[in-house]
């Protein structure tokens, strides 16, 4: 079992807490970063392995086992879904803060999710929404909480903050790498809920060796570090049903009237990712529990977190643009034999098990001599947008029914999956060294709140694709990102001076 060091007092609560664990027994790190790496690589083999099926299950025939939506209505409303995971988070964040514990919120977050892919394995219509119900739940509460977990494992300054967050992130990529491919040959060769059904058996795999490493994680384990006061907690949850009712009461009125459409849901969800994130800012700031060097922390994060847009909102394209791509242009024969279009999306895995270890040998041996966290975090916007340009001129002059050569793809994801690396890993280190203390969920939650923001443009963006020439989709799109990437270069010299302590 790790060894803890003395415990500390909280100053705004006097509450003690246990300080990080000091052993460093799985790769050079503490051991509960092993039981977050396992958890993380199935909670993702189940996550990106239903998704990788699911625009492609959205927009096939009935026939042929899908719901026969049109491509681009697929495209957004996976988009959609995206966004609606992300912003669920903020109340995993604040659960984990106030009333469950970081501990507790990603065990029945993943217990939610598992429940969700054995629901969506059950081939009716009624079962796929009831099913991305409770994945988008179980994802709000797990996904924040498990991120925050990984930075109790360090203190503030230890140096191998950001290789142990890169290692956890090589887990996410390895359950990315195996998702598409499990998932894609079982959904495309034999059904989809076949595929839904292997994504349920992962979430299970990842909650048992969650529960088993559960002694070597930091912080509470038996309740919220930051508990509401019984009263205010009263006040709160009655606020939160009474808000969940009368949207559920307006959404069954609306669909009773015919008036909420598909198309209609999907635009408030984009605009609801685009109030959330405002709204939550202004709540930290405001807040009395953020003190003022907290406070001037948070001002840099705001270009960090419009960088994660930018970067994001390319990246999950990879699920919907990029998908429909592949499936309708994508060479998929080798040698003879046919393979799921869908195993294109495991390049990003393999790009990102590879690079995530190398990434993290590398800010190591470069110790206080590595890039500031912005100047890697910009690096990875621009490898997003490059990821793109290149299928400019892979889709050029094409018209009718045509095929594009297996290097455009795989170039495209190896530039969206180095980037990935770089930009995630840093940018929930910095998240974890930037958040105020007593909002240390839900400053993650908030990180993910650019996902949902990224997934919320990308949802009314992925309208145009088949409307617009692909060239000009792909070239507009790209082009965006890489002048941010260098936009944020240019702002480093006061990122630096106003990040501290990250370095």
């Amino acid at each position: 079992m790790a060894e803890s060091a003395p415990p500390i007092e909280d100053e705004p609560t006097g509450r003690t807490e246990p300080r990080p664990p000091t052993d460093a027994s799985f790769l050079g790190h503490p051991r509960g970063l092993r039981s977050l790496f396992g958890l993380e690589l199935w909670e993702r083999f189940s996550y990106l392995g239903m998704q990788a099926i699911l625009v492609l299950y959205f927009a096939d025939t009935v026939l042929n086992g899908g719901l026969g939506l049109a491509p681009s209505t697929a495209a957004s409303l996976t988009a959609a879904y995206g966004t609606l995971v992300y912003l669920v988070s903020v109340a995993g964040g604040w659960l984990a803060d106030r009333v469950l514990g970081s501990y507790r919120s990603v065990l029945w977050g993943g217990i939610l999710i598992a429940a969700g892919h054995y629901t969506m394995a059950v081939p009716t219509g009624a079962a796929t929404w009831a099913g991305l119900a409770l994945i988008i739940a179980g994802t709000g509460l797990l996904k924040p909480n498990v991120s925050t977990m990984v930075g109790k494992l360090y203190a503030t300054d230890d140096e191998r903050r950001d290789a142990g967050f890169a290692i956890y992130y090589t887990g996410i990529n390895i359950g990315a790498f195996l998702g598409p491919l499990v998932t894609g040959f079982l959904g495309q060769k034999i059904g989809y809920h076949w595929g839904f059904s292997a994504a349920a058996i992962g979430m299970t795999l990842g909650l048992v060796q969650y529960v088993l490493g559960r002694r070597h994680l930091a912080g509470r384990r038996e309740g919220a570090e930051y508990p509401l006061p019984a009263h205010a907690l009263r006040r709160a949850l009655w606020t939160i049903g009474g808000c969940a009712g009368a949207v559920a009461v307006a959404a069954a009125v609306a669909g009773a009237l015919g008036a909420l459409t598909l198309d209609r849901v999907v635009d408030l969800v984009s605009l609801a990712s685009v109030v959330a994130p405002v709204v939550y800012f202004a709540v930290m700031f405001r807040s009395p529990r953020v003190t003022r060097p907290e406070r001037a922390r948070l001002r840099p994060y705001v270009v960090l977190f419009a960088a994660s847009v930018v970067f994001n909102m390319i990246l999950f394209q990879a699920y919907s643009v990029l998908t429909l791509l592949a499936s309708d242009h994508a060479r998929t024969d080798v040698f003879g034999w046919d393979f799921p279009s869908t195993w294109y999306g495991s390049v990003l895995g393999v790009v990102e098990v590879v690079g995530g270890p190398l990434i993290a040998a590398l800010w190591v041996a470069l110790g206080r001599r590595q890039p500031h966290a912005s100047a890697k975090i910009a690096t990875g916007v621009i490898l997003g947008g490059l990821s793109f340009l290149v299928l400019v001129p892979a889709t050029a002059g094409r018209t009718g029914e045509w095929e594009m050569a297996a290097w455009w793809l795989i170039a495209s994801f190896a530039l969206l999956g180095i980037g990935d690396v770089i930009l995630q890993t840093t940018g929930m280190s910095a998240t974890t060294k930037l958040a105020p203390a007593a909002f240390a969920g839900q400053t993650m939650a908030l990180w993910f709140l650019s996902l949902a923001l990224a997934n919320g443009i990308q949802a009314q963006v992925v309208r145009f694709y088949g409307e617009v020439p692909d060239p000009v989709y792909f070239g507009v799109t790209g082009a965006v990102a890489v002048v941010a990437g260098i936009a944020m270069i240019a702002a480093g010299p006061w990122l630096r001076r106003t990040m501290h302590p990250v370095h």
